[in-house]
């Protein structure tokens, strides 16, 4: 719980005893390498904060072509959030790529933590600040740049996971084939 502490006093101050009680709606779960958090048509009821490991989030069409919505790693925060905040059953997949540890906050503990501590009302708002700004920024992206563009800044915004997640991946993700892929790195690697 000490990586939760940490964790929430990156944007907000608490006492021992605000964190006592903080932690009390924290459920933590090790999570092995290929299982999946959520599954289209699970009843997705959980948020979860990701204290090691790399998840992929994606969602797959009728013909079983997968579509990679994002990645998240150590200290981000990952749900299908359209199916959490509405209480509908789950449209993405949420599978993990290496073994993880995640916590795990229900809907009902996250409103009652909200409404008992502003505090918290207020890291969620900013959380999900970032959150919405960072889905925007990649769906932008995704419209106007070109796949070079794409390579170079999932790069620069996740050095990191550009290390970490299996090149087929990051193709997907950024929308080109393996071998656009390959030949994106090449360019980068000759500026």
């Amino acid at each position: 719980m000490d990586k939760l502490r940490k964790h929430l006093e990156e944007i907000i101050a608490l006492s021992d005893e605000e964190f006592e009680y903080i932690k009390t709606f924290f459920v933590p779960k090790r999570v092995k390498k290929h299982q999946y958090l959520i599954q289209e048509g699970d009843q997705a009821n959980l948020e979860y904060l990701i204290l090691s490991g790399i998840f992929r989030m994606f969602y797959l069409d009728s013909e079983g072509k997968e579509y990679i919505v994002q990645f998240a790693g150590e200290n981000w925060w990952m749900a299908d959030y359209q199916a959490y905040f509405n209480a509908k059953k789950a449209t993405l997949h949420i599978t993990c790529m290496e073994d993880a540890e995640v916590l795990c906050l229900n809907l009902a503990g996250r409103e009652k933590l909200a409404a008992g501590l502003h505090k918290m009302e207020h890291f969620f708002r900013v959380k999900l600040t970032k959150g919405y700004t960072a889905q925007h920024r990649r769906i932008i992206s995704l419209l106007s740049s070109t796949p070079q563009q794409r390579y170079e800044e999932f790069g620069l915004l996740y050095p990191h996971l550009m290390q970490k997640i299996p090149k087929k991946y990051i193709a997907e993700y950024l929308g080109v084939s393996r071998e656009t892929l390959s030949r994106l790195y090449t360019n980068s690697k000759g500026r």
